[in-house]
């Protein structure tokens, strides 16, 4: 077994399977430490690399395309200190690291695995049932539904419509950004009847919008990942063309009678709403000409 310990974590390789373990020192992001062991099988592992410099070096695993459902879900927007399939090590460990990297190279030219974009999920996703909490509001997934409850800071409209329960056979894609601390992120989940809406994330209520805790928000990538494991996968998606891990899948709109349908539900309860006094004059007005512009 090939294994190298670190306090950033640990990597063990047996052969067929890397095992990644994330430490528990402070310095490792709360992301990893949640997130938890990771089991990488080899067919899953486009290449593996170790990047030394004068204090400290780092492993990294690149996946194939399509295996893993975190990468799918997150395009590549996770920030690298929250990177599961990196590893920082200490200078004086870059000889056990480089041997690490040596035995998965031999075994993925021993195996043939190839460097293509897989056709099925690899690795399962996060354990269900997961739930967080963020600044918009409490975000659940058991395996067949989301929950999303909604804080008291959220937008009123949101508040207003009430809990938010979403199967995942009416689920389409779930996109996520992640909140910067620059920028505000969000967690849409994207349903047949919301998937020309083009609502703002504070407004849309089928979207957390992410601007308070960096450290807590950036858990929401697990639900948008455990979500995704349980759509179809990108490459089987009728109508969609596979963009891989660093976007998401583009689907191509359907030209049907389905669209008119959705903008007239969309706007009788927007109607509802300010007949109700939830929504004033102006929000309605914006509201409204946001849905529209979408169609």
């Amino acid at each position: 077994m090939a294994e190298i310990i670190q306090r950033d974590g640990t990597w063990a390789f047996d052969g067929s399977t890397v095992r990644i373990t994330p430490g528990r020192h402070r310095c490792v992001p709360l992301f990893r430490q949640t997130y938890g062991e990771i089991a990488v099988p080899l067919e899953a592992v486009a290449g593996v690399a170790y990047e030394p410099e004068r204090r400290r070096g780092r492993l990294r695993m690149r996946l194939r395309e399509g295996a893993d459902p975190l990468l799918q879900a997150t395009g590549g927007r996770l920030p690298e200190a929250a990177d599961p399939y990196r590893l920082t090590v200490d200078a004086d460990r870059s000889g056990v690291a480089e041997y690490v990297v040596a035995e998965i190279r031999q075994s993925l030219l021993l195996d043939q695995v190839p460097k293509e974009p897989t056709k099925t999920y690899l690795l399962p996703g996060p354990p269900v049932p997961v739930s967080v909490r963020s600044s918009d509001g409490t975000v659940s997934f058991d395996g067949t539904q989301v929950r999303i409850d909604w804080a008291d800071t959220s937008d009123r409209v949101k508040r207003a419509t009430g809990p938010r329960i979403i199967g995942v056979g009416d689920l389409v894609q779930v996109e996520w950004l992640p909140n910067s601390g620059r920028g505000d992120g969000f967690l849409r989940f994207v349903t047949r009847e919301t998937a020309f809406s083009k609502l703002p994330a504070e407004r849309d209520p089928y979207a957390l919008d992410l601007w308070g805790s960096v450290r807590r928000d950036l858990l929401t990538a697990l639900v948008a990942a455990a979500a995704t494991a349980r759509l179809p996968h990108p490459s089987t998606r009728p109508g969609a063309e596979y963009a891989g891990r660093d976007r998401a899948p583009v689907t191509v709109p359907r030209q049907s009678a389905d669209l008119h349908d959705v903008l007239l539900r969309r706007l009788r309860e927007l109607g509802e709403l300010h007949r109700d006094g939830v929504l004033t004059d102006e929000e309605f007005a914006l509201t409204k000409a946001a849905v529209l512009r979408s169609f």
